[in-house]
C-alpha cells in the first residue's frame, strides 16, 4: 500500500486518479484549491493551492506527521489556456506559468528533500499531448506543458541516485470540465478548446487507468491515449508530414480570421479542432 498526494483531485482527471488509488487499496491526500470538498472519495482531504508555498510546506508536514512519509507525488493541477500570440495577454501567460509549470515546479521542489532522505519515492507530473506536440494558436499553453516534460525529464535523471523516479502523462483531449477554467481576450481560440474538450469520447476514467498502469511500471513517459500517441509519432518519425499539417492548420485559421473576424473565429475547417483527429492540439490538467 502506497501514500499518495494527488494535486487538483476534486475534479477530472485528479478525481479520477484518486478514486482509482483507493479503489487499488492505497492512502490517498487529495488536494485542491477549494477549502472543503464533498465526495472527494480519498481517505483524507486538504487545500492546496499549488501557487502557494507555505501551503505545499504544510503538505510535507502533514504527510511526515500522518504518514511519516509519501511514495507517490501526483502533481495534476492545471487550468486550460491558450490563444494568438498577439491576442492572448501577458497576464494571462504570467497565470498559467503559475499554475501549470511553476506550481509543478514548487511541488517537486517541495518534497524532494523527503524523497531523499526516504531514498525512495516517484514524481508523477501531469503535462499534456501539447507538450510533445505544438499546433499553432497554443503557444501559452504549450510552452508551458513543454516544460513541465522537460522538467520531469531533467528530475528523471538527477533523483535517479536516490531511488526516486518520476513520470510524466501526456494526453490529449478527454471529457472533464477542465473548460470552466479557460478565460483570457482570444474567446475564439478558448471556445474551440471546449468543444474538443466536450465532444472527445475519452474519459477521465480512461485516461486515468491508462496511466495507474503507467505509474506501476514506474514508466518515464506515459501517453495514455492513441491520439496523442499516434500525433508524437507523427511528429518523431514523419516530421515533413507534421510541419505541413501544422502549417495548413494556421493558414486555415489565418483565412477564418480574415473573413469572418477574430471574434466569431471559433472553429470549423481550419482550426486546431478540425485537426484534432489527426494531430492533438492539448490535452488535460
Amino acid at each position: 500500500m502506497s501514500r499518495v498526494l494527488v494535486t487538483g483531485g476534486a475534479s477530472g482527471l485528479g478525481a479520477a486518479l484518486v478514486n482509482r488509488f483507493v479503489a487499488d487499496g492505497h492512502q490517498v491526500l487529495s488536494t485542491d484549491v477549494a477549502a472543503e470538498v464533498d465526495g472527494h472519495g480519498a481517505t483524507a482531504y486538504r487545500q492546496l493551492n499549488v501557487r502557494d508555498a507555505a501551503d505545499w510546506d504544510a503538505a510535507v508536514a502533514w504527510c511526515e506527521e500522518n504518514w511519516g512519509g509519501l511514495d507517490i507525488l501526483v502533481n495534476n493541477a492545471g487550468i486550460a489556456t491558450g490563444g494568438r500570440i498577439d491576442v492572448e495577454s501577458l497576464a494571462e501567460w504570467d497565470r498559467v506559468i503559475d499554475i501549470n509549470l511553476m506550481g509543478v515546479v514548487r511541488g517537486c521542489r517541495a518534497f524532494t528533500p523527503m524523497f531523499k532522505h526516504q531514498q525512495s519515492g516517484q514524481i508523477v507530473n501531469t503535462a499534456s499531448a501539447a507538450g510533445l506536440v505544438h499546433p499553432p494558436m497554443m503557444s501559452s499553453y504549450n510552452t508551458v506543458k513543454a516544460g513541465v516534460v522537460a522538467l520531469s525529464e531533467t528530475l528523471s535523471h538527477e533523483l535517479s541516485p536516490y531511488g526516486v523516479s518520476v513520470s510524466v502523462v501526456c494526453p490529449s483531449f478527454f471529457k472533464t470540465n477542465l473548460a470552466d477554467s479557460i478565460q483570457g481576450a482570444d474567446t475564439a481560440m478558448g471556445a474551440t478548446a471546449r468543444q474538443l474538450i466536450e465532444k472527445s469520447p475519452r474519459t477521465a476514467d480512461d485516461i486515468a487507468a491508462k496511466v495507474i498502469a503507467g505509474v506501476q511500471k514506474r514508466q518515464f513517459l506515459i501517453i495514455p491515449d492513441r491520439p496523442a500517441l499516434l500525433a508524437w509519432r507523427t511528429k518523431r518519425f514523419a516530421r515533413p508530414l507534421y510541419d505541413r499539417q501544422m502549417r495548413k492548420i494556421a493558414a486555415r485559421a489565418k483565412q477564418r480570421t480574415e473573413a469572418s473576424g477574430p471574434a466569431r473565429d471559433a472553429g470549423g475547417a481550419g482550426s486546431p479542432a478540425a485537426a484534432a483527429d489527426s494531430v492533438p492540439s492539448a490535452g488535460e490538467r
